[in-house]
C-alpha cells in the first residue's frame, strides 16, 4: 500500500483547464502542489510517469457489480479493483441487484461497502419499486443516503405516466437525473440481437432499433414537459443520437453515453452465435456505429461508460438465446477508447478523458466528491496516470473481474493505467493493484 507522501514525477498533467508538463505532489489526500522539478523530501514515495498522462480519475457511470445477490459474477471488491486497474477513481453501480435497490436499508450497505474499495462505488437507485415499472421507489429516501442517478436499468420504464411521475418527483431533488434504459420492452420481446440482416441469416429472433429511438424520443418529450433532467444509458443507434443532438440544441437538459462496444462492434460478431457478443440494447449495424462514433466525437454523447456486466462461466456459455446478455469493461475501456478513438484520429485525447472523467463524474453529482477535478492544489487527489502507448494484448485469464466473458479477448490494445491515486492513496502501483 503506497500512501503518505506521493511524489509523481515526468509526467504531463491534461485536465479540463489544459495540458502542461508538471509533477505533482500529493499529501494528506490532497493535491499539494502541481508544478515542474518538485524536490523528493524525505519519506516521500516516487511514483514514475515519464511519458505519462496525469489526469483526473476516470468515472464510470454504469457498471453492474452484482453485490448483492449474485456474487459468484462480481462483488463489490472485485468489480472496484478492476475498475481501479483501469484508471478509475469512481463508478455508479446499477439497481438491477437481488434485492434491487430500492430501499435504503439495501443501499445503505451497498455504499459502506463502496467506499471501502479500491475505487468509490456509488449506486444508482430504482426508479421503481421492484423495478417494476408501475410504483415510484422512495427516491427522497434514496436520494438523502447520496443517490442522484435513478433508473430502473435492465429494464424500461415503459408506462410514460410513470416515468412523467418520475421526472416530476426527481425536480424536488436536488441534482438528481433520470436514467433510462431505452428499449421499449413489447417492440424487443422475445429478441436476443439487433433486428437487421444478420439476425435473419443466423435465424435469431432480433431487437429493432426503433425499441431505443422511440423511447428516447418520448422521454425527451417528457422532459421538455417537465424541465427534468434526462439521461441515455448505452446508447446504441444513429436515430436515437440525432434526438438528442436535437434535444441539446434546443437547450433540453439532456445527456447521453455510449460503451466501447457499442462504438466498436457490429453485429456480425454475433454470427459465430458465440454468447459473449450477446448484450442489451444489442451490438449494432456499421451505420449506427459510425453515428455512436460521430456522436462522440462532436460532443452529442456526453460520455462513455462500460455498462461492465460480469456473468459466471455457466451462465454465459449456455447457447446463444439462453445465455444472459453483457459484457466485461471496467478494466479495458479506456485501452479500447484510445485505440479506436484516438490513435484513428477521430477524437484527440483530451476529448475521450472528458468523456470518461469530467463529463460523467458531473453527470452524477461525484464531482461533489472531488473525482474529475482539475489536477490543482488543493483538490483531492483522485488521479489516474495513463501510458497512451504502452500496447498489450488482452487476457481473459488475467483480467481482475470475476467473470470472463470479455469481448477484447487477444486484442492488442494501446494505453493502459499505471497508476490509479485514490484519496491520495496509490491504489494501482506500476499496473498492479495494491489492496
Amino acid at each position: 500500500m503506497i500512501t503518505g507522501t506521493i511524489l509523481i514525477r515526468g509526467g504531463t498533467v491534461l485536465d479540463e483547464t489544459g495540458e502542461r508538463r508538471s509533477d505533482v505532489l500529493i499529501k494528506d489526500g490532497a493535491i499539494a502542489e502541481v508544478s515542474e522539478g518538485i524536490g523528493v523530501q524525505a519519506g516521500t514515495q516516487v511514483l514514475d510517469a515519464e511519458g505519462c498522462i496525469v489526469s483526473p480519475g476516470l468515472v464510470d457511470i454504469q457498471v453492474h457489480f452484482r453485490e448483492p445477490g449474485r456474487e459468484e459474477s462480481e462483488t463489490i471488491e472485485t468489480g472496484a479493483r478492476a475498475a481501479a486497474l483501469g484508471g478509475n477513481t469512481a463508478v455508479v453501480a446499477m439497481p438491477n441487484t437481488q434485492p434491487p435497490l430500492d430501499d435504503a436499508k439495501v443501499v445503505s450497505s451497498v455504499l459502506e461497502q463502496g467506499r471501502r474499495a479500491a475505487c468509490l462505488v456509488t449506486v444508482a437507485g430504482c426508479i421503481t419499486k421492484g423495478r417494476a415499472g408501475i410504483e415510484l421507489a422512495p427516491m427522497g429516501e434514496l436520494h438523502d443516503l447520496g443517490v442522484r442517478i435513478f433508473t430502473d436499468d435492465g429494464d424500461c420504464v415503459a408506462d410514460a405516466n410513470v416515468m412523467r411521475r418520475a421526472f416530476e418527483y426527481a425536480l424536488a431533488l436536488p441534482g438528481a437525473v433520470i436514467s433510462q434504459h431505452a428499449e421499449d420492452p413489447a417492440l424487443v420481446a422475445g429478441g436476443h440481437m439487433h433486428e437487421g440482416a444478420w439476425s435473419a441469416r443466423l435465424g435469431i429472433p432480433g431487437r429493432p432499433g426503433e425499441a431505443e429511438s422511440t423511447i428516447v424520443a418520448r422521454d425527451i418529450a417528457l422532459a421538455r414537459l417537465t424541465g427534468g433532467r434526462y439521461h441515455v444509458l448505452h446508447m446504441s443507434t444513429g436515430a436515437a443520437t440525432q434526438l438528442v443532438r436535437a434535444a441539446k440544441a434546443e437547450g433540453l437538459r439532456v445527456t447521453a453515453e455510449a460503451s466501447p462496444q457499442h462504438f466498436t462492434l457490429t453485429d456480425e460478431k454475433c454470427s459465430g452465435f458465440d454468447p459473449v457478443f450477446k448484450m442489451n440494447p444489442p451490438l449494432r449495424p456499421e451505420s449506427d456505429v459510425a453515428a455512436i462514433v460521430a456522436g462522440l466525437a462532436d460532443g452529442t454523447i456526453d460520455a462513455i461508460a462500460t455498462d461492465h456486466a460480469p456473468h459466471s462461466p455457466e451462465t454465459k456459455e449456455l447457447p446463444f438465446e439462453e445465455a444472459p446478455p453483457g459484457m466485461l469493461g471496467v478494466e479495458t475501456a479506456l485501452a479500447v477508447a484510445i485505440t479506436r478513438l484516438v490513435e484513428t484520429g477521430i477524437m484527440s485525447l483530451a476529448d475521450v478523458l472528458a468523456a470518461m472523467s469530467w463529463r460523467p463524474a458531473r453527470i452524477a453529482g461525484l464531482d461533489a466528491h472531488g473525482h474529475g477535478m482539475p489536477v490543482v492544489a488543493g483538490n483531492p487527489a483522485n488521479l489516474c496516470v495513463i501510458d497512451p502507448f504502452e500496447t498489450w494484448v488482452v487476457d481473459q485469464q488475467r483480467l481482475s473481474s470475476k467473470s470472463f466473458n470479455t469481448p477484447w479477448e487477444g486484442w492488442k490494445l494501446t494505453g493502459k493505467a499505471r497508476h490509479t491515486i485514490l484519496r491520495g492513496e496509490a491504489v494501482v502501483a506500476y499496473g498492479e493493484a495494491t489492496r
